[in-house]
């Protein structure tokens, strides 16, 4: 089943929890650390475009990359709203972050939120690593977050009900331990007119990857690896950390054309 099909409705209403903006203030100040206070900014798995919008709005130019059509059409909404207000446009792309394209080089990546992993394989990471390398400014800077295995192992085998004015959700986690592979199925029943409900379903499966393992596929993309913080003490990562914030910095190739 597809993921962020039927989530996407309610989606921001189930991460009410996440501090975007905690989260936008840290990116800011790591991008003007490497001189990077303006200019174009991609975001991969954007999502509805709470830190698009964010960063957008400290002065980015700002590309949203997604897969999932109906988390980008809640973004464009945003989006509409935010222009309405003066904002910014920004301009939100329908693809798979393995297969981006881009019609030349921007100043930084960012990745929050856990989408790197559902990237379930070490050579699909890579070839991510690689595009990003490809499409980054001299001197370009990439910052993704990852949950880490202490994060799934935390998470075991539980579900839970979020109930909603017009939805209920239930979330049923089980960690598969061999693999390092965290998957939940949702169950949505979102109300529709009258007293009727409509059910939704859907699996998402994430990967864990140690900091060894993303550091070595940052190098082999020709990336330099530039620092691995716990995302929420700003700490260096550690073994018990459950969400990893890593730094890389484009690698420069030869020949390659950069956008002036």
């Amino acid at each position: 089943m597809e993921a962020y099909t039927g989530f996407a409705e309610i989606y921001d209403r189930c991460m009410d929890n996440i501090p975007y903006d905690d989260w936008a203030a840290n990116i800011r100040r790591i991008l003007e650390s490497h001189g990077i206070r303006d200019g174009i900014v991609c975001e991969l798995g954007c999502g509805t475009g709470e830190m698009t919008g964010r960063l957008s709005d400290m002065g980015y130019d700002m590309i949203g990359i997604d897969m999932s059509e109906d988390m980008l059409m809640e973004a464009r909404e945003k989006q509409y709203e935010r222009m309405e207000e003066g904002g910014a446009d920004i301009l939100y792309l329908q693809q798979d972050m393995r297969e981006i394209e881009l019609y030349g080089t921007v100043r930084a990546f960012v990745s929050v939120c856990d989408s790197m992993n559902y990237l379930l394989g070490e050579d699909d990471l890579l070839k991510v690593f690689r595009l990003v390398n490809n499409y980054l400014d001299k001197d370009g800077l990439f910052l993704f977050d990852m949950k880490t295995e202490a994060c799934f192992k935390a998470l075991g085998d539980e579900t839970r009900v979020e109930q909603f004015r017009d939805a209920t959700v239930i979330w049923e986690n089980a960690y598969r331990r061999r693999k390092k592979q965290n998957c939940y199925r949702l169950t949505m029943f979102l109300k529709e007119r009258g007293n009727s409900y409509e059910k939704i379903q859907e699996v998402h499966v994430q990967q864990a990857y140690s900091v060894k393992t993303v550091k070595r596929l940052l190098t082999e993309a020709g990336m330099e690896f530039v620092d691995a913080v716990d995302a929420d003490t700003g700490l260096p990562a550690a073994d018990e950390s459950e969400r990893i914030l890593y730094i890389a910095k484009e690698g420069f190739q030869p020949g390659k054309c950069y956008t002036e």
